[in-house]
């Protein structure tokens, strides 16, 4: 078995011979308790399109052959790429016959909008939009695409700034139109810290992209979450449970819904040992939300 061959067994298959079975599955991605150390909260995530993992609880991460030399460091045998490929043809046979990973539909039949291209933002309507929210096109090329959406039951097309979630569904935004592309799930953005001992929650992405123009950086330091919708906040609280963040910050609205989920995340953080919970909304008080007040700051108005 060579390093091509060993790269196209799944990653989900290597994890289950282990006797590692996942303990959360979406329709892009399955979390499992890392097989390379202790942990009480699964930290350890398998990209199921592209067959990598990652394990947020070290920093690290890569593809099959990587993954079996720490697995086999940590247990205190060989480790070259060799021995790696060598374990693996043993564990999967030499007759190992692969099976394709099959993905849902991009646009199955119920779905409300039909996706027709996903590229960089390059439309000058939406170019314009970001400009009047404050936030530089080379930050929303960071994290937003441009896609070209149609509606099945108007037969009319349009597009908009996209923003992926977990689930590989899609927050929607152009100068007239709010939604989602289904399905409907939080957005979780890795920190340049490895392991950081800190996670931001957001409740839009602009609110998110406005905190990063704010320091003029594309990433925080810290782990972030972007809900996407209040109603996401359950989909959350796993990802903070037993982690070992030490701070989470809440950039929740300044309105009657945003200070129930801040009260909320309050109540949760009080059961996690070591972990304090800061709510940032004075720092953009009176304003509704970060994005109204990072207008403000740039003199901006819609």
């Amino acid at each position: 078995m060579n390093i091509a061959d060993a790269k196209t067994i799944p990653m989900t298959e290597i994890l289950d011979r282990l006797g590692t079975p996942p303990q959360r599955v979406t329709q892009l991605k399955a979390w499992y308790l890392s097989p390379l150390r202790q942990e009480k909260t699964a930290s350890f995530q398998v990209d199921l399109k592209s067959n990598l993992w990652y394990d947020f609880g070290e920093g690290i991460g890569g593809d099959l052959v990587h993954f079996v030399c720490l697995y086999l460091k940590s247990h205190r045998q060989d480790h070259t790429v060799s021995d790696a490929l060598r374990w693996i043809k043993n564990m999967v046979g030499a007759a190992y016959q692969i099976t394709p990973i099959v993905f849902p539909e991009e646009n199955p039949p119920d779905a409300a909008l039909l996706l027709k291209t996903k590229k960089p933002i390059q439309h000058l309507g939406l170019i314009n939009y970001l400009k009047k929210r404050g936030i530089a096109l080379a930050l929303a090329r960071q994290h937003l695409k441009e896609l070209h959406l149609r509606n099945p039951q108007t037969q009319k097309s349009f597009f908009a700034l996209g923003f992926e979630n977990e689930e590989g569904g899609f927050e929607l935004r152009n100068p007239f139109f709010k939604g989602c592309l289904r399905p409907k799930a939080i957005s979780f953005i890795r920190g340049t810290t490895p392991k950081p001992n800190s996670i931001h929650l957001f409740e839009g992405f602009m609110d998110y992209l406005s905190a990063l123009a704010q320091t003029n950086h594309h990433r925080l330091n810290g782990d972030a979450i972007v809900l996407n919708s209040l109603a996401c906040l359950k989909q959350a609280l796993p990802y903070l449970h037993n982690y070992g963040y030490q701070l989470a910050y809440s950039w929740m609205d300044n309105d009657p819904a945003g200070e129930k989920a801040t009260a909320t995340l309050a109540d949760f953080c009080k059961t996690q040992q070591g972990l304090t919970h800061q709510p940032m909304n004075a720092v953009y008080a009176p304003h509704k939300d970060v994005n109204a007040w990072h207008m403000h700051q740039r003199n901006l108005s819609m």
